[in-house]
């Protein structure tokens, strides 16, 4: 049904792919990208395109003119999180003291696990295919916590002995967990505790 949906559209609209989206067109595909991040995340690949496309309240031929096939989609709502989720690193630090900005931006870390779980199948199809995604996302999440792991130790809001790949390793460790009802709940609380760990013995080198 999807695909067939797809090739019919991809037929009729190739030659406008290259126009400019007039502006309601580009807020129907912003609001298909919003929603498509929620309802990955809650249904993972259970998620039907035909949903996404109620829940923005547009029609599927409009979904499949600005995304012809579901891994485009995956793709675009994938760059989204990681654009966010970086972006998120500075506008924190700007706003909160270190070690709140680290402890903020790990419990949004859970969000974007929670949404790439859902785009778990797709990427790995992305995967296998020459698209650009993985390299042009790779490391960026990591460097965006490097920043804020280095900010909280210069400061003496955690420990002085905090590497930030640990950190990483320990928040990725979560993606693994068992997918249950509670597992975002369970997630934020080890957040919790990973920082409550973080922050024994800040500012006092006898017990960092």
């Amino acid at each position: 049904m999807e695909k067939k949906l797809a090739e019919a559209v991809i037929a009729e609209d190739t030659a406008a792919e290259t126009k400019p989206l007039r502006a309601d067109a580009q807020r129907n595909r912003d609001r298909l990208v919003e929603v498509a991040a929620s309802v990955f995340a809650e249904r993972g690949i259970d998620a039907s395109l035909e949903e996404i496309a109620r829940r923005a309240g547009v029609g599927i031929g409009t979904l499949y003119r600005h995304f012809p096939t579901r891994e485009h989609l995956v793709e675009v709502v994938y760059r989204r999180e990681v654009e966010a989720l970086c972006a998120a690193a500075g506008e924190l630090a700007a706003r909160h003291p270190s070690d709140v900005a680290l402890e903020e931006w790990m419990r949004r870390f859970v969000d974007y696990i929670a949404t790439k779980r859902g785009l778990a199948t797709s990427l790995r199809i992305l995967l296998t295919t020459n698209s650009t995604l993985f390299s042009d996302t790779s490391g960026r999440v990591s460097q965006a916590l490097r920043q804020l792991v280095e900010a909280a130790v210069a400061d003496g809001t955690i420990r002085g002995d905090v590497d930030a790949s640990d950190v990483l390793h320990a928040l990725s460790g979560i993606y693994s967990a068992p997918d249950t009802p509670e597992w975002r709940d369970r997630s934020r609380r080890l957040v919790k505790l990973l920082m409550d760990g973080l922050r024994f013995g800040a500012g006092n080198p006898a017990k960092a």
